[in-house]
């Protein structure tokens, strides 16, 4: 049974850890300004200091959620989670920001963007400070460190399982930015200290370390098998579910068909004692580490009200849900007016439920009452449907503690996917059978109370479709699209793609995203992408 990681922890140790950098200055150029002798003068400091590296994906500063240690930007702005999806569904045909004003949100869900949007400063910042924040804890916890220090033994052998679940979120922040931006600068803790003008690794090397290091982990016995762990920390099921993301992809990343290697690390993860949510919604909800979600979600970047107050996707999610008519905020447990409409979906999703089979289908939570499907101008947030995916009441009909940053948490990988990922690797000619993909996707219909498919029906243009009714909203569309071959050029467009209302064609080049300037230009070594 998972107990919900110690969320006390996780705030004192980001704070304890965190110190405000600059445009890409993300590793301490001393170990004072990071992580002293003096800190580690008591042995739960360790534990103190894992929670800061978890700490980094849910909090954005040390002095409240309007602060951020990414120099240059907002809170909100470089929020990992928060800018994971605006990168992952904003950018793609799932639905629409209200308010243009924010920096970099309309060149984003325009697909008009460029090296200057915030957002990928941001984002690019905030996945090479998880990076220096692993390779510090790294650094600090060398069995030569903890012999000077006279570490207890009992210290020792937690630290080293906090060793392996500090190289599996280094290993997703580098996947991130593989995937998103195609190369990063590559530093490791056999770095010094202070070096973060690291070489540029291009997809193919990255893939390569990424691989390697999660592969010897997977081997790794202080690394906790699925399901044994507290709640919000890695385990082998994220190792497996990151290596099966990697190979599912590795036609876009590597041009290498790796999708035998997906059935593999698929068939691993499903074996490993994930099961389904009795219900859908469970996954969404402000308890979803204690109802039975807790069995389905593989790895979940945490919220909680009160310790972990941040301008994260799921606290926008939920308050940018209320609708500008409906005033519904306090059915989804936060305010009655929320954000005022901040956010609808595109047409092009919403056709995507309009079929009858999905009328009673739980997935299909869109609100249409009074409202046109079509969004001509992105400023009236009273056309297009709104929906109510995320929420911050509980399954227990209870509320998060607060009424604004919820206690809903994120999740980055779920047991559905996988389901998923095997149909969609299967025909693709991977391996596995037929009848076990018709099986997975008709247990999600299943649970969902919707209608059932036949063999017939299980296609690859299926399967990229019941990709978004099933995910929605969690970060994968982009990618999604881009394997598919429909994110750019004009053989899929959606309302607003290429600034267009009705959406025209963008250029190949953006499936990758620019390296924010102010990285090139801090690093040397960096290099910006063909054609920004």
């Amino acid at each position: 049974m998972k107990t919900k990681f110690k969320l006390i922890y996780l705030l004192l140790g980001f704070l304890s850890l965190s110190s405000c950098t600059g445009d890409l200055d993300v590793i301490p150029h001393d170990d004072d300004q990071f992580l002293s002798d003096e800190f580690f003068k008591t042995e739960d400091s360790y534990q103190k200091s894992i929670a800061g590296v978890y700490g980094n994906f849910s909090l954005t500063g040390a002095t409240g959620p309007g602060s951020s240690n990414i120099s240059g930007v907002d809170a909100g702005t470089s929020q990992y989670g928060r800018c994971l999806w605006y990168m992952q569904d904003l950018a793609a045909d799932e639905m629409i920001w209200s308010y243009e004003n924010d920096p970099g949100t309309r060149d984003i869900q325009r697909s008009v963007w460029s090296a200057t949007n915030p957002i990928f400063r941001g984002m690019y910042g905030r996945g090479m400070f998880q990076v220096a924040l692993v390779n510090e804890f790294l650094r600090q916890t060398t069995d030569e460190k903890l012999s000077s220090r006279g570490v207890s033994e009992a210290t020792r052998t937690e630290i080293k399982k906090y060793r392996t679940e500090a190289r599996v979120l280094r290993a997703l922040a580098y996947y991130h930015l593989m995937d998103m931006f195609g190369k990063a600068a590559f530093v490791t803790e056999n770095d010094p200290v202070g070096a973060y003008r690291g070489p540029q690794y291009d997809r193919q090397q990255l893939f390569t370390f990424i691989e390697s290091e999660l592969l010897e982990l997977e081997g790794d016995a202080n690394l906790a098998a699925p399901l044994t762990n507290q709640s919000g920390r890695a385990d082998k099921g994220l190792a497996w579910m990151i290596l099966a993301k990697m190979y599912l992809n590795a036609n876009v990343y590597i041009q290498q068909d790796k999708y035998s290697n997906c059935i593999t690390y698929c068939n691993k993860i499903i074996g490993g004692g994930y099961a389904l949510a009795s219900k859908y919604q469970y996954n969404f909800m402000a308890d979803s580490d204690t109802n039975d979600a807790k069995n389905e979600i593989i790895f979940a970047f945490q919220s909680d009200g009160l310790a972990t107050q941040n301008y994260g996707p799921t606290t926008v999610m939920v308050n940018g849900s209320v609708g500008s008519l409906e005033q519904n905020g306090i059915s989804l447990g936060v305010g009655a007016g929320g954000w005022g409409g901040a956010l609808r979906v595109r047409k092009e999703f919403a056709d995507k439920f309009a079929d009858a089979a999905f009328a009673n289908d739980e997935r299909n939570t869109i609100i249409k009452t009074n409202r046109t499907v079509d969004i001509s101008t992105i400023s009236d947030r009273d056309s297009g449907f709104i929906l109510t995916k995320f929420s911050n009441r509980t399954s227990t009909d209870g509320f998060g503690k607060d009424k604004t940053f919820v206690d809903c948490d994120f999740p980055v990988f779920r047991l559905a996917d996988t389901y998923l990922m095997y149909a969609e690797a299967h025909l693709r000619g991977g391996g596995g059978t037929a009848a076990t993909a018709l099986q997975y996707v008709n247990a999600l219909r299943t649970r969902a109370k919707g209608v059932a498919i036949s063999a017939s029906d299980l296609t690859l243009d299926f399967i990229l479709d019941e990709r978004l009714r099933e995910l929605y909203w969690e970060g994968h569309r982009r990618q999604d699209l881009i394997r598919f071959g429909k994110f750019t050029g004009g053989s899929y467009n959606w309302a607003w793609k290429g600034n267009g209302q009705n959406g025209i064609a963008i250029p190949s080049y953006f499936n990758v995203y620019p390296l924010p300037t102010e990285s090139v230009a801090a690093n040397p070594n960096l290099i910006q992408n063909t054609g920004y």
